[in-house]
């Protein structure tokens, strides 16, 4: 059974984008749910890729299942055992948050923890400890849970990242010089695609690349005293690499935050780690390097790889929820 709740934050409330703070919150519930009145059940927070909001989890698909339909039959079969699913909404005006705070786009990470997290174990009839609260995603979802995770593991104690954003010295650093192409085509630059950004077309292959590389920017260099709230990691004009603003960004990577997070990774339950072969993005090399990292400190995990690229994987997803309902029925 699928569901909606709206919650009305308080923590994204003045947000710099002026992005809505009514936000509506996806719940899959498990068959017998509603008969079983007493029953307690594990919650998977499963957090969507750029552009997305969870609800999209349940979009019909001619040649796929949606979140409930692959969660009807895993139940079904046996191989997961009845859990609740929650599906966030952490869309931003620049297509999303990576989960985590930015004065440029709001208290995302504060918004999962402070408020969706209390919400749902008071409505639904959640096991409410963190041995039975995981974290999951694909892509910027990924890279959400795995933060998360790290940031937080009094609140979540397994994670699972498909295809999640790592090493980005190869996963978004290749597109900058298209980004500076991209500026110097368009009348008015960066000033104007910002202004345009909902109206701009075709939504081609660059302006998707400019858009994501500016929804990173929003995250990960965030700045006031900048008139676009933001720094980008390279000139404009020459392409140059800005090196204090790409430190910046090097901060959020996860295989650069291993050592510090050690601890909190070693206390996970399950840490599930994937990436396609053919990834478009470069991400399966992203995943090797931080479970080896993982690998260097003793920290257990999964590390899987498959021959897919970055899109249309959402069948991996019976991969890591079977491994977190297994880790969840361990004493």
């Amino acid at each position: 059974m699928f569901v909606t709740a709206d919650i009305d934050s308080a923590v994204l409330a003045g947000n710099a984008l002026g992005d809505p703070v009514r936000r509506t919150i996806g719940v899959y519930l498990p068959p017998g749910y509603e008969e079983d009145g007493a029953r307690r059940y594990p919650v998977v927070y499963v957090l969507v890729g750029f552009n997305s909001r969870g609800t999209m989890l349940m979009n019909e698909s001619p040649w796929d299942e949606n979140i409930a339909q692959r969660m009807d039959r895993l139940i079904a079969s046996g191989a997961v055992q009845p859990m609740i699913l929650v599906m966030p909404d952490c869309l931003t005006r620049y297509g999303g948050s990576q989960y985590i705070n930015s004065t440029a786009t709001g208290r995302y990470e504060d918004h999962l923890l402070q408020e969706v997290v209390p919400f749902i174990d008071r409505s639904y009839r959640t096991r409410a400890q963190r041995a039975y609260r995981a974290v999951a995603g694909k892509s910027s979802g990924g890279y959400g849970a795995v933060m998360l995770a790290m940031r937080h593991p009094d609140v979540f104690g397994l994670a699972a990242s498909h295809s999640g954003d790592m090493y980005f010295e190869l996963c978004y650093k290749p597109a900058f010089i298209a980004c500076v192409r991209e500026l110097h085509r368009r009348e008015g630059g960066l000033a104007a695609f910002l202004r345009d950004l909902r109206t701009i077309r075709p939504r081609d292959a660059a302006y998707s690349t400019m858009l994501n590389t500016i929804a990173m920017a929003s995250c990960y260099s965030p700045n006031p005293d900048s008139p676009y709230g933001f720094d980008l990691p390279f000139d404009v004009d020459t392409g140059e690499i800005i090196e204090a603003v790409w430190q910046r960004w090097l901060e959020w990577d996860p295989v650069h935050l291993v050592e510090r997070h050690a601890e909190a990774l070693r206390s996970l339950t399950l840490l599930f780690v994937d990436a396609g072969r053919r990834d478009e993005f470069n991400l399966q090399f992203g995943a090797r390097i931080f479970c080896e990292k993982l690998q260097q400190q003793g920290i257990r995990h999964v590390h899987e790889e498959f021959d897919d690229g970055h899109l249309n994987i959402p069948y991996r997803y019976d991969i890591s929820l079977q491994q977190i309902s297994n880790a969840m029925r361990q004493p």
